[in-house]
């Protein structure tokens, strides 16, 4: 991530449309997953300073692995249960999980199907992986640049990856299908033009009003059917022992 992107991405994730109902589609799809479960054990891998912790502590036990160490606030509230470290072999913390998250993290990494084998190694028997990637190569813009994206998933290139390691897909969904448009516009545009990446910023009120109605509307829309396109893909995995609880 971008060094000054990583100084306001708490305020951003706090703020920000996309990231709110980014957030609330997965709340959604843990709740239609788990029910009133409470007593998950869980892992937040690329957590940031924890700022999803506390949405999640609603299912149970939370904590969290980040390697980048500036963004992580030393004082915060979460600070004794994320560790500040890079996610690969190394990171053994000595139990399993029921739910690990990846959101939006496989997109950084130059082998992605190793880190999909170690989440899968920290999953209890039957456990849970949810994970949120970019989608479709084609939208790449200078956003994706900004964020140090090696690159942007489909459901057939994200089933090969899983398959690379160890990982059987239960269900792969496309959502934010009105941002497909808006982002191939805006590649097209950055063609013609050229664009330097810029840091995002959140939008006046009322537009940022408008802009989370509308994605929240489109992603109920989206988790509930699959649909051929969108700029985001969620997807529901396991290690492939026992059943999903």
């Amino acid at each position: 991530m971008d060094t000054e992107y990583g100084r306001h991405y708490r305020e951003l994730y706090e703020k920000h449309w996309w990231w709110r109902t980014r957030e609330e589609a997965i709340l959604h799809v843990l709740r239609r997953r788990f029910g009133a479960r409470r007593n998950l054990k869980i892992l937040d891998i690329g957590c940031g300073d924890g700022v999803f912790f506390d949405r999640l502590a609603e299912f149970g036990d939370v904590e969290g692995i980040e390697p980048a160490a500036d963004v992580v606030d030393p004082t915060g509230p979460h600070r004794a249960r994320i560790t500040v470290a890079a996610f690969d072999e190394e990171f053994q913390p000595g139990k399993r999980y029921s739910l690990i998250l990846m959101l939006d993290v496989l997109e950084h990494l130059d082998r992605p199907a190793e880190a999909l084998r170690h989440a899968a190694a920290l999953l209890e028997p039957g456990g849970l992986l949810l994970i949120t990637v970019p989608a479709f190569q084609l939208l790449w813009t200078s956003h994706d640049v900004l964020n140090h994206h090696r690159e942007r998933f489909t459901k057939t290139s994200f089933r090969r990856i899983a398959r690379q390691g160890g990982v059987h897909v239960l269900e792969a969904r496309y959502f934010f299908l009105w941002l497909f448009l808006v982002k191939l516009i805006t590649r097209g545009m950055e063609r013609l033009a050229g664009a330097k990446p810029k840091v995002p910023q959140a939008p006046p009120p009322w537009l940022n009003g408008f802009l989370q109605s509308l994605s929240r509307a489109d992603n109920r829309l989206a988790l509930g059917a699959a649909f051929p396109v969108g700029s985001s893909l969620l997807v529901l995995a396991t290690n492939s022992v026992g059943e999903v609880g």
